[in-house]
């Protein structure tokens, strides 16, 4: 509870979905009157839930976000999988794993749906909060905190004055586009030409993976991709990232099985000949987006909270992680400014801005990563190395994904860590004359890299921190006190 009284207050959430729910149990959970508007019928109903359904990759911040609201194990310990590295599908059929980090820590597979669930029946446990699902916002007055829904079973109009409207209503944020007529507000939003089509691996006839449960599978192909995550049930959510002209060219059976022959030839056999061809042609390429705007905030009055602020390609697995750690932070500020809007909602805006808007750089940048640079022998390289630095030096030197996925740094601070590491990287190389050596090591053995011998590795590190002693130590402690 915060130290102010805040049972008075009254809270207008919009969207139900994972951010939403959970944005309306962190205040519920303050003592604030809330209600929680949603367009869609309850989803705990429903067969099937129109919308995304791409796998979920829970780390850190998400969990973080869950156990505030007492679902952390829940969650994590009755539903999510354990993905500890990626595993690499090449295309003569092996296969390589990649750990996500030196110290085996592990993200996890969770169903969107699950979770949703999860947090709508933790929502209904507050007694002042009430859920009003098929309720569709009509207009918004932002300076006011009035919004009008219209009750798409009974026609019914409802218009809800509150303290704070909240706009969790996703990339398509009606929200954010009453707040897109007020002045200064800044907006930006960027479709890629990347198409994602979900495809299935099915359980084996006993009910088993067929693959290694505990990674997250890629088979990276330069300028398109195809990833799996394990579900509950045994079967993977396989999704499948590449341009829309080669969707589109993927007209007849004989051409999309001869672009899976040459492309991810062992995936026709998992996911089942017959049910690729069905399934391939019964889905169609749907788009992905970018959102940036700022600020997040109308006065004390509005706000708008995980995809609607900040909606990004979900390369990273930073989507809902992300927007989950938004209600983190803004409990945070509500409890360190005693609860006045007047002032939590600018300081969210000032805080939280610099951050989403990194991550969803971030977040197109790793596409090119898990497409392509998985399997570029200088990235592999950089990764022992990176390792091998957090491991001599864990107080100066974290891997950028470590930062991002196992850390709650913000992730505009990870970002420039990473850059200043590598500057420091090089600096040091040169100066210790290894850069050339490694280089050509690299570059000029096709197996190179597995050929790194320990007592290689162990004169690179001894030759680099010696080094980074010497020259670095100083301008890393500046760096972490930044």
């Amino acid at each position: 509870m915060a130290k102010h009284e805040t049972k008075d207050k009254k809270v207008t959430v919009v969207g139900a979905g994972l951010v939403g729910t959970l944005e309306a149990c962190f205040l519920a959970k303050r003592g604030y009157q809330v209600h929680l508007y949603e367009y869609r019928p309850d989803i705990r109903t429903l067969e099937h839930v129109p919308g995304r359904s791409i796998n979920l990759a829970m780390s850190v911040r998400g969990r973080t976000g869950l156990k505030a609201v007492g679902l952390e194990d829940h969650v994590i310990k009755n539903h999510g999988i354990p993905m500890h590295s990626r595993m690499i599908h090449n295309t003569d059929g092996t296969t390589r794993a990649i750990p996500y980090n030196k110290d085996g820590q592990c993200i996890y597979s969770v169903g969107r749906r699950f979770v949703n669930e999860v947090l709508l029946n933790r929502a209904e446990e507050f007694p002042n909060l009430t859920i009003h699902f098929s309720h569709k916002l009509t207009s918004c007055r932002l300076q006011d905190g009035q919004a009008s829904f219209l009750n798409t079973e009974t026609g019914e109009e409802v218009n809800r004055k509150a303290d704070v409207l909240i706009g969790c209503d996703g990339a398509y944020s009606n929200v954010r586009r009453a707040m897109m007529r007020q002045p200064f507000f800044n907006y930006n939003q960027t479709y890629i030409p990347h198409g994602y089509m979900e495809l299935c691996i099915p359980a084996t006839p006993e009910g088993e993976f067929v693959m290694p449960a505990n990674y997250l599978h890629i088979w990276p192909r330069g300028q398109f991709m195809m990833i799996a995550l394990p579900n509950q049930d045994c079967s993977w959510t396989v999704t499948l990232f590449m341009p829309f002209p080669i969707f589109e060219s993927l007209t007849t059976q004989d051409q999309l099985l001869s672009f899976f022959q040459t492309n991810y030839p062992d995936a026709i056999s998992l996911i089942g000949r017959d049910r690729l061809v069905k399934d391939f042609f019964a889905n169609r390429a749907l788009p992905m987006i970018s959102v940036k705007c700022s600020p997040y905030h109308v006065g004390s009055t509005a706000l708008l909270m995980g995809d609607a602020a900040h909606a990004m390609v979900p390369f990273y697995g930073q989507g809902m992680n992300c927007g989950m750690e938004d209600c983190v932070v803004l409990d945070e500020l509500l409890e360190e400014y005693s609860d006045d809007l007047a002032t939590v909602l600018p300081a969210y805006s000032a805080k939280r801005s610099p951050d989403a808007q990194a991550i969803v750089d971030l977040a197109l940048y790793n596409y090119i990563e898990m497409r392509d640079l998985v399997n570029s022998r200088k990235f592999l390289f950089r990764k022992k190395l990176d390792d091998l630095l957090s491991s001599l030096m864990p107080k100066y030197w974290l891997p950028l994904y470590t930062m991002v996925t196992f850390t709650r740094h913000p992730y505009h601070v990870c970002i420039g860590r990473k850059s200043w590491q590598d500057k420091v990287l090089k600096r040091v190389l040169s100066m210790a004359g290894v850069l050339g050596v490694g280089a050509g090591v690299v570059l000029t053995k096709t197996d190179a890299l597995h050929g790194l011998s320990s007592s290689f590795i162990t004169r690179l590190s001894t030759i680099l921190v010696k080094t980074w002693s010497t020259v670095t130590t100083a301008a890393a402690t500046a760096s972490l006190k930044n």
